[in-house]
């Protein structure tokens, strides 16, 4: 396969830094820990600045599988919180390749019980599983097949060794969730065999692979750092988004892109390998500048957070402010809402139903809006299987309670017309059941108050966020108040607009 061929590594350039530049051990199916934590392949891609680009593609072929697809298109937020999504994965990956043991088998159990609530059929009444582990081998496949062509595009292919330890590891990934191995082929040779009949017979231009590469990109929404600064967001978009969407479409297999009818844009081969030369050479930077949790963390600033470095953060959203009023001299954007409001700050019913409702993006509210807020929480909270069960059972019943009273046409969906000609009260006893769960799981010693520590344990789990003057006990009453305000009220919240409503 041309695009897959192997060469021997070789460095070129100042600062060509990377996986290639060391090899890992000789022998690429060394079992047990070794294809995990600091000393793994993965490790050294995770910081790379071309990861970036390659994982973005990955998606790209992820997204073009129909059952994959399908499951994005129904359940998944990535179109309205495409940053929260990128933090999740990027979280969950480092917990899976990380050295420490315990940790990998708690995430692949719960990324076990998030696949299993995935399944459905598409528009075309064509089944879907996240848990079929043929499905889960393209992911991981992809995930691979993305690392080593990023390498290639920006001049510096992987050594087979080098590929062949990678590879090892990425099935021993798979084995960690439990699928069997042979889910992917065991050696290279068949392994890009399998790439090919994929690529060639699998693979379709789905409605989420026109999603991410037509609109997730042109209208991607702002990281929670550039809330309120819609002019540098906006201008900034304007620029990156069509080269990001024709960078990745040039990366695609040829043939899958004259199939899908993917536009040929001129001069995109050129953009394309320009660009992961640049990401490239952009390892030649300070190693802190270049730690993938770092820029992660950054990004999920809030804008209004007294975490550390909020100070700095301040100072860079008044030059950045400035820069937009620059911007609009020459470019004027239509003003936008100010999100940055304190406690007090209150939506209208149709900017609530848009921020923090509408999950999906589709313009309604249905089970799949409810079960991704239901996701996150327990993702952010970390929760065990009791806790998480009782938190989607609790959804589950507060969307029977929506549906009942809201959805006047009985499509078995609430529309924002529906939802905002009604202006209903949502505090009702399923939505008090999802507080109190909420309650029990900051609660650590049952005592029905959440202490300071207890209550800064749950900002650092739940909201990232740094709160070291919490003093007092904060009582269920008043927890399940307040989050009621929240969902009921349509005040915005310094505690769960980064849960539910950040992008």
């Amino acid at each position: 396969m041309k695009d897959t061929d192997s060469s021997h590594c070789t460095r070129s350039g100042p600062g060509a830094t990377g996986p290639c530049d060391a090899p890992g051990p000789e022998t690429p199916g060394t079992p047990g820990e070794s294809l995990f934590g600091p000393g793994s392949e993965f490790h050294r891609f995770f910081n790379d600045p071309r990861w970036a680009l390659a994982v973005v593609r990955a998606t790209v072929l992820e997204a073009a599988h129909p059952q994959i697809g399908a499951a994005l298109a129904d359940n998944s937020s990535f179109v309205v919180h495409p940053w929260r999504r990128l933090r999740n994965t990027l979280v969950s990956l480092q917990r899976m390749f990380g050295a420490d043991e315990e940790i990998r088998q708690r995430e692949a159990a719960r990324l076990n019980r998030l696949h299993r609530r995935l399944s459905g059929t598409d528009a075309r009444n064509r089944p879907y599983d996240a848990m079929d582990p043929e499905v889960r081998a393209w992911v991981v496949a992809t995930l691979f097949e993305s690392s080593v062509t990023m390498c290639r595009l920006s001049g510096q292919p992987l050594g087979q060794t080098t590929m062949e330890r990678l590879y090892a590891e990425f099935r021993a990934f798979l084995a960690a969730l439990g699928d069997e191995e042979g889910h992917l082929p065991s050696t290279l040779p068949e392994f890009w065999q399998y790439y090919d009949r994929m690529v060639a017979e699998e693979l379709q231009n789905t409605e989420a692979l026109r999603i991410i590469l037509f609109k997730l990109f042109e209208h991607l929404p702002a990281p929670p750092l550039f809330a309120g600064l819609p002019t540098v967001w906006a201008t900034g978009r304007a620029l990156a988004g069509p080269v990001i969407g024709t960078i990745t479409v040039a990366s695609l297999p040829e043939a899958f892109r004259r199939r899908a009818g993917l536009p040929e844009v001129p001069g995109a081969q050129t953009l394309m390998q320009s660009a992961y030369m640049a990401a490239r050479l952009a390892g030649a930077l300070p190693d802190n500048w270049l730690q993938t949790e770092n820029v992660v963390g950054l990004l999920h600033l809030s804008p209004d957070g007294d975490g550390p470095g909020a100070e700095r953060l301040a100072a860079l959203r008044g030059r950045m402010k400035r820069a937009g009023a620059l911007f609009r001299l020459i470019a004027p954007v239509p003003a936008q809402e100010d999100a940055t409001g304190g406690t007090e700050h209150r939506r209208s019913a149709r900017a609530f139903f848009t921020e923090v409702l509408d999950q999906t993006g589709d313009g309604y509210l249905d089970w799949p809006d409810l079960a991704a807020m239901a996701r996150e929480l327990c993702s952010r909270l970390d929760l065990d299987e009791p806790e998480e069960t009782r938190l989607y059972d609790a959804f589950a019943a507060w969307w029977r309670e929506l549906q009942a009273a809201l959805d006047v046409d009985g499509d078995g969906r609430v529309s924002e017309e529906e939802y905002a000609a009604a202006a209903p009260s949502l505090a009702g006893p399923a939505l008090i059941r999802v507080a109190e769960t909420l309650f029990d799981a900051a609660d650590a010693d049952g005592n029905q108050f959440i202490d300071a520590e207890e209550y800064r344990a749950l900002f650092r789990r739940g909201f990232g966020r740094s709160v070291a003057d919490a003093e007092g006990r904060y009582s269920r009453s008043a927890f399940v108040r307040d989050f009621l305000s929240f969902m009921s009220g349509r005040r915005r919240s310094t505690l769960y607009d980064p849960l539910l409503s950040d992008a």
